[in-house]
C-alpha cells in the first residue's frame, strides 16, 4: 500500500515548499523507498504555458511534452528522476476533466459538485502512481487560506480517512518572521495559519519553520503547544546558501526518521545514503577558482525565468571544482555602441531561451562580440536563432537577416515558423514540445561534450533555422553539428576555430542534475574556465 505526503504553506507564498518538497523526497529515496512528487497548482489556467514568467517564473518542460510548473524542475533534480504531465496539475485541468465527463453523460445525469465529483478526481489523480511506489508526496501551491486551494485541500483531509491514518501525513511550511526592533521571533503568524489549516480539518503532523536563523527552543516549544504537534515535529528550514543544503539540514534534524515512523515504514536503510550529496556541497563551498559567467535576456531582473539555466551552470562549476560568478545584463540595454563596456571582465556568456522581440538587438550585440573576440558562448532556443541571424547579417552579407517572429516581412527569413506550426491558433500546449533525438556530428564540439551520436533532449520552441539558407551560413563557416534526422531540422549550430561557440534549439539545461551536470554545460563552463585563466579573469 502506497503512503501519502501532503505539504502545505502558511503565512506567505514564495517560502520555498518545492524545495522542501524535493529535499523529502531526496531523503526518502536514500533510505530505499521507491518515491515520486506531484505539484498541484490551484490556478485556473491548463498550465503555466501561456501565462508570462513576471507571474509564473519559468516553465519547465517535462519529457513528455508538459509545460509545468517550475517547481517540478527541482523535483527532478533532487530525485533524480523524469516526470510527467501527471505530476503537475491545476485547478483549469481538473475542471476541464470533470466538465468533459459530464458531456459524455458519465455522471448519469447527476448534479456536478466541488464535494464529491472534483475532490474525487483530484484523489484519482493523487492514487495514479499508486501501484508503482512506496510513497506519493504532493505539494499543495499557494497559501492556507486561499479560495483557490480549498478543493485540493479538502481531497488531501478525504485521503487520510479513506486510507487511514498511518498511510497519509501532513506538512506545513510557515515563516517564523524575526523582529530586528524586539529582537525576537515571533509564532503568532504560525499559530494562525495552523489554526486556518485545522479548521479545514487538517492537523498538521509535522511543522517547517523557516527562517533566517535557528529557532529558540521556547519559540519551538510554543509552536509545537499552539499548534498540537509533539516538540521533535518542529523542524527548522534556515535560510543556506545553497538549495542543496536543505536535505542535509532536515536529515540532520531527523525529518526523514519523523516521517518513517509518522507512516510506520518498515524494512528500510536506517539512515540516508547522502554521501554523494555531501561531496557535492562540499565542491561547492571550497571552490578553487571563481569565473565571471553573464547570462544575458529580457528577463534578466527576474531570475526565477532562468532558473533550470542558473541551476545547470552551478551543477558543472561545481563538478568541475569552480564557482560560476553570474552576471545580469538585461538585452535590451545592449547595443552596438555600449556592448564592450557592458560585457567587459566577462569569460563566457550565455543567451537563454525566450520569446518575442523585445531585447533580441542587444542578443545580437551580445553574440557578435563574443563571437568576434572569441569568448566562449552558449546559447539556448532563441540563443540559436540570434546566433544564426547575427551570423547570416555579418558574415554572410544579409544584412537584413531576421526571424519572421521579429520581422514578418523580412527579406531574408533565416529563422521561420515550423511549417507544423502553421495555421495554428490556440497558444496553450501547441508548441514543439518534449523530448526528440538529434544525430551529432563527429568531429565537433558537440560529439566531444556528449560523446554519443544520438542524444535526447527537451524541446519548447515553434520557430527553427529556414533549410533554404542553410548551403550558404554553412559556406561561410556555420557548422551544423545536431539535426532531428525526421525533418531535417537544426538543432546544434558551432563555430571552429573558437574556443566554445555553439547554440542549441533544444533546452538541454533541463536534463542537469546535482550529480550528473548536462554535458553541455561542463563543456561549456571548462571553456570558460582555460578562457578566465588565460585572460587573468579568476577571482
Amino acid at each position: 500500500m502506497a503512503k501519502y505526503i501532503f505539504v502545505t504553506g502558511g503565512v506567505v507564498s514564495s517560502l520555498g515548499k518545492g524545495i522542501a518538497t524535493a529535499s523529502i523526497g531526496l531523503l526518502l529515496k536514500s533510505r530505499g523507498m521507491k518515491v515520486t512528487l506531484q505539484k498541484f497548482d490551484p490556478y485556473i489556467n491548463v498550465d503555466p504555458g501561456t501565462m508570462s514568467p513576471f507571474q509564473h517564473g519559468e516553465v519547465f518542460v517535462t519529457e513528455d511534452g508538459a509545460e509545468t510548473d517550475l517547481d517540478l524542475g527541482h523535483y527532478e533534480r533532487f530525485i533524480n528522476e523524469n516526470l510527467t504531465r501527471n505530476h503537475n496539475l491545476t485547478t483549469g485541468q481538473i475542471y476541464n476533466s470533470v466538465i468533459e465527463k459530464e458531456r459524455k453523460g458519465v455522471f448519469l445525469g447527476g448534479t456536478i459538485q466541488v464535494v464529491p465529483h472534483i475532490t474525487n478526481e483530484i484523489k484519482d489523480r493523487i492514487r495514479k502512481f499508486a501501484n508503482s511506489v512506496d510513497v506519493i508526496i504532493t505539494e499543495i501551491g499557494g497559501t492556507v487560506g486561499d479560495i483557490e486551494s480549498l478543493p485540493f485541500l479538502e481531497a488531501a483531509r478525504q485521503m487520510q480517512i479513506e486510507e487511514g491514518r498511518n498511510n497519509v501525513i501532513y506538512i506545513h511550511l510557515t515563516l517564523v518572521p524575526f523582529i530586528e526592533t524586539s529582537l525576537e521571533y515571533k509564532t503568532k503568524p504560525t499559530q494562525h495559519s495552523v489554526k486556518e489549516l485545522q479548521s479545514l480539518g487538517i492537523q498538521p503532523d509535522i511543522i517547517l519553520c523557516r527562517t533566517k536563523l535557528p529557532l529558540p527552543q521556547d519559540s519551538k516549544d510554543k509552536i509545537a503547544l499552539f499548534c498540537n504537534v509533539p516538540k521533535q515535529a518542529v523542524i527548522e528550514a534556515i535560510d543556506v546558501a545553497d538549495i542543496y543544503e536543505v536535505p542535509l539540514l532536515f536529515a540532520k534534524q531527523g525529518l526523514d526518521r519523523l516521517i518513517v515512523n509518522l507512516l510506520h515504514i518498515k524494512n528500510i536503510v536506517p539512515k540516508p545514503k547522502l554521501v554523494n550529496w555531501e561531496n557535492y556541497i562540499y565542491k561547492s563551498k571550497h571552490p578553487e577558482v571563481k569565473i565571471p559567467i553573464g547570462i544575458c535576456g529580457k528577463y534578466a531582473k527576474l531570475r526565477d525565468s532562468y532558473k533550470s539555466v542558473i541551476e545547470a551552470t552551478y551543477h558543472a562549476a561545481t563538478n568541475l571544482n569552480v564557482k560560476a560568478d553570474l552576471h545580469w545584463i538585461e538585452s535590451e540595454t545592449v547595443n552596438s555602441d555600449c556592448v564592450k563596456e557592458k560585457l567587459a571582465g566577462l569569460a563566457g556568456i550565455i543567451i537563454p531561451g525566450g520569446f518575442g522581440v523585445r531585447g533580441i538587438e542587444g542578443k545580437i550585440a551580445t553574440i557578435e562580440y563574443f563571437r568576434k573576440n572569441k569568448i566562449p558562448f552558449l546559447g539556448l532556443c532563441i540563443g540559436l536563432q540570434c546566433a544564426v541571424i547575427e551570423f547570416a547579417r555579418d558574415e554572410c552579407g544579409m544584412a537584413e537577416a531576421n526571424s519572421t517572429e521579429f520581422n514578418p516581412k523580412t527579406k531574408y527569413p533565416v529563422i521561420y515558423l515550423l511549417p507544423a506550426q502553421r495555421g495554428k491558433r490556440k497558444k496553450g500546449g501547441t508548441m514543439r514540445l518534449g523530448k526528440y533525438p538529434t544525430s551529432i556530428k563527429k568531429n565537433t564540439i558537440a560529439y566531444e561534450c556528449y560523446e554519443k551520436s544520438i542524444i535526447w533532449e527537451r524541446h519548447r520552441h515553434r520557430y527553427e533555422v529556414n533549410n533554404r539558407f542553410i548551403s550558404v551560413l554553412q559556406k561561410h563557416g556555420l557548422v551544423v553539428s545536431g539535426i532531428y534526422e525526421k525533418d531535417k531540422l537544426v538543432e546544434i549550430i558551432e563555430l571552429k576555430n573558437h574556443p566554445f561557440f555553439l547554440a542549441t534549439q533544444f533546452h538541454p539545461e533541463f536534463t542537469s542534475r546535482p550529480l550528473r551536470p548536462n554535458p553541455l554545460f561542463t563543456g561549456f563552463v571548462k571553456a570558460v574556465k582555460a578562457y578566465a585563466q588565460k585572460s587573468n579573469l579568476y577571482t
